[in-house]
């Protein structure tokens, strides 16, 4: 029987890129799962809890709790920060709470960002992808750090068929979205930005992939005004085979 999984979309996924959505669906039925979309979902309050809005964010995580607690399966998102972010902080938001905390736990417990999912629990790293061209990976932030998330991304990218992957200096190093980071400080975000496209243009990379949309939209952004071929891609759309398809 095919194992049920709840896909968290993210706000950028669904209403900057439906198409990753569609993607990440595609993905996750070719390794057997049967995917629901809980409707109520809306934002898991990251930008507010990054702004220090703390009862704010503590009334989105509670809408997301309730959202998801009555669905079996996994909850899958398409994202390191959202992931880290229910993982995370949502047990430092509901500290010391004893209706919630539980709550927020057995979520926790379930959440598991999308490439955790698809090496470390359904054992793939091949779905038979081509990409006639470079590729290169930049990691993001969350990702990383919290969720100690790089071997993962970086199987399924050395599995696609045709792809010249290369190693992209300072990946590691923040692109400078940050989410509200890049609106309170703009001038430090634009140098890190620069940084970032410096070495994206250095790596000779088609397309850079990357696991959070948020880094997608402002190394894009960047590429965009200085005219740059490059182009960063979410890596559902790679392995779903989209690229080539674009191409």
């Amino acid at each position: 029987m095919a194992e049920t999984v709840q896909l968290f979309a993210t706000c950028l996924l669904d209403t900057l890129y439906p198409d990753v959505g569609d993607s990440v669906v595609r993905i996750l039925n070719r390794c057997g799962a049967k995917v629901e979309f809980p409707p109520g979902q809306t934002c898991c309050g990251q930008p507010a809890y990054n702004a220090g809005m703390r009862m704010q964010a503590r009334k989105m995580a509670e809408h997301t709790i309730r959202v998801f607690e009555p669905t079996p399966g996994p909850v899958v998102v398409p994202s390191g920060s959202c992931a880290a972010m229910i993982r995370y902080s949502y047990l430092e938001l509901f500290a010391g709470d004893e209706l919630w905390l539980p709550r927020a736990r057995r979520l926790a417990e379930r959440t598991v960002e999308l490439t955790e999912y698809l090496v470390d629990m359904q054992g793939m790293t091949d779905f038979n992808a081509h990409f006639p061209g470079k590729i290169t990976y930049h990691s993001s932030c969350h990702l990383l750090r919290e969720l100690k998330v790089d071997r993962q991304p970086r199987l399924l990218l050395q599995a696609v068929q045709d792809a010249e992957l290369i190693e992209l200096a300072g990946t590691q190093e923040c692109c400078g979205f940050g989410g509200v980071f890049s609106v309170e400080h703009p001038e430090i975000s634009a140098a890190m930005l620069e940084r970032k496209i410096e070495n994206i243009v250095a790596s000779g990379a088609d397309v850079v992939i990357s696991c959070d949309a948020g880094c997608i939209t402002h190394i894009n952004g960047g590429l965009h005004r200085r005219g740059l071929p490059p182009r960063a891609i979410h890596i559902a759309q790679l392995i779903d085979g989209l690229p080539t398809q674009q191409a």
